[in-house]
C-alpha cells in the first residue's frame, strides 16, 4: 500500500505469480484495499489463503485489516522480489509516484540503500505534472521520448524550476519528443544526484516501480550508467511481490493470521480525535470494523494503541 498506488500478488506454494492487481489509491486506502481483496477472492474461488504479507507506506494499516503475518519495509520487499526475479542483482532502482529508492546488494544480501521522499522532481509524479502541462497522456510519454533525436537540457533539481525551464524551451522552439527526452534525463539526473552519490552502481541492474513503464527513462538510465538496465515483467507491482515471498518463507507449521476474504463485505470506519490527557494533545486515528476497535495511532505514551480491540463503548 502506497501513496499512490495499492497493489495485490497472489503465489503459489512453487512461488510463482498467478494473479496480480494495481489499484489507484485516490485517497480512499480501506476502500482500495477491500476491493483489491474481493478481486483476490474472485481469482481464488474455494482456494484458501495461506498466508499473507504487507508492505509499503501504509503497511501497518493495511496489516491490521487483513490481519497479516509478515510487516516489512518497501526496501526489504522490494529487494526479495528483485533477487527473486533476478537472481545475482546488484542495484535496484525503484521509482514510485511520490518516493524513489535505490537498493545496492552483493551476493543477495541488502548492504546499503538510499530514499528520497522529499522533493518530487526525482518521482513519478514529476512526469504526471509535466504531462499534464504538455497535455498529453503520461502513456504516450516514454514513446514521446525514444523519437527525440537531440535531447534539451532541463534543470532538473526541482519541479517547479523544471517546468519554468520547460516552457522556456517550448518558447524557443524545441521539439516536444526532444522536451520530453530533456524530462527524462532531468529525472535521472536528480534521481542519481540525491541517491547514487558515493555508491558503486554494479550490473545487473534492475528497474522497478510504476515508473519503469516508461521507455524514455529506461534509456535515460541506461545512457547515464553506460550499462543495461533490466525491467522485470511485474515491474509495477515488485513490492507486493516481496512481501508475498517473505510471507511464503514463514515455517510450515504456523497458523495464518489472514482474517479471511469475507473482510470486503466488512463494515469500516475511521476517526480521528485528540487526546486531552496530557501536554501532547496527540492527535489518535482509530480505525473499527462492526462494534470493534481494530486499532489506534498518533499517541507518543500508548495510552490508545494498548486500548485497542476493545469493545467500542
Amino acid at each position: 500500500m502506497g501513496s499512490v498506488s495499492t497493489n495485490f500478488v497472489l503465489i503459489d506454494g512453487e512461488k510463482q505469480e498467478v494473479y496480480s492487481s494495481y489499484l489507484r489509491t485516490m485517497g480512499q486506502p480501506i476502500n482500495t484495499v477491500k476491493e483489491g481483496l474481493s478481486g483476490v477472492g474472485d481469482f481464488v474461488g474455494g482456494g484458501q489463503i495461506a498466508g499473507v504479507g504487507v508492505t509499503g507506506s501504509g503497511r501497518n494499516l493495511a496489516a491490521v485489516l487483513l490481519g497479516a503475518d509478515v510487516v516489512k519495509n518497501e526496501i526489504t520487499a522490494h529487494a526479495v522480489a528483485a533477487g527473486n526475479t533476478c537472481p545475482g542483482v546488484n542495484t535496484v532502482l525503484e521509482i514510485g509516484g511520490q518516493d524513489s529508492k535505490l537498493i545496492i546488494l552483493r551476493q543477495g544480501v541488502v548492504v546499503d540503500f538510499a530514499m528520497n521522499s522529499v522533493c518530487a522532481a526525482g518521482t513519478g509524479s514529476f512526469l504526471d505534472q509535466q504531462a499534464s502541462r504538455l497535455g498529453i497522456p503520461i502513456e504516450e510519454f516514454g514513446g514521446l521520448a525514444l523519437q527525440s533525436e537531440n535531447s534539451v537540457r532541463i534543470a532538473g533539481r526541482c519541479s517547479v524550476f523544471a517546468e519554468s525551464d520547460m516552457i522556456h524551451k517550448q518558447q524557443m522552439g524545441n521539439s516536444l519528443p526532444d522536451i520530453i527526452a530533456g524530462l527524462c534525463d532531468a529525472l535521472v539526473r536528480n534521481y542519481l544526484n540525491n541517491l547514487a552519490k558515493g555508491k558503486e552502481l554494479k550490473a545487473p541492474v534492475v528497474f522497478q516501480g510504476g515508473v519503469a513503464a516508461n521507455a524514455g527513462i529506461k534509456r535515460a538510465f541506461e545512457q547515464a550508467l553506460g550499462m543495461e538496465v533490466l525491467v522485470p515483467e511485474h515491474y509495477g507491482v515488485m513490492g507486493a511481490l516481496g512481501a508475498a515471498l517473505l510471507a511464503h518463507a514463514q515455517p510450515d507449521n504456523k497458523s495464518s493470521n489472514f482474517l479471511g476474504l469475507g473482510i470486503s463485505e466488512m463494515s469500516h470506519r475511521s476517526r480521528s480525535f485528540y487526546c486531552s490527557h496530557c501536554a501532547n494533545n496527540c492527535e489518535i486515528v482509530e480505525l473499527a470494523c462492526e462494534d470493534r476497535v481494530l486499532a489506534r495511532w498518533g499517541g507518543r505514551c500508548g495510552r490508545w494503541s494498548e486500548l485497542a480491540c476493545k469493545d467500542i463503548g
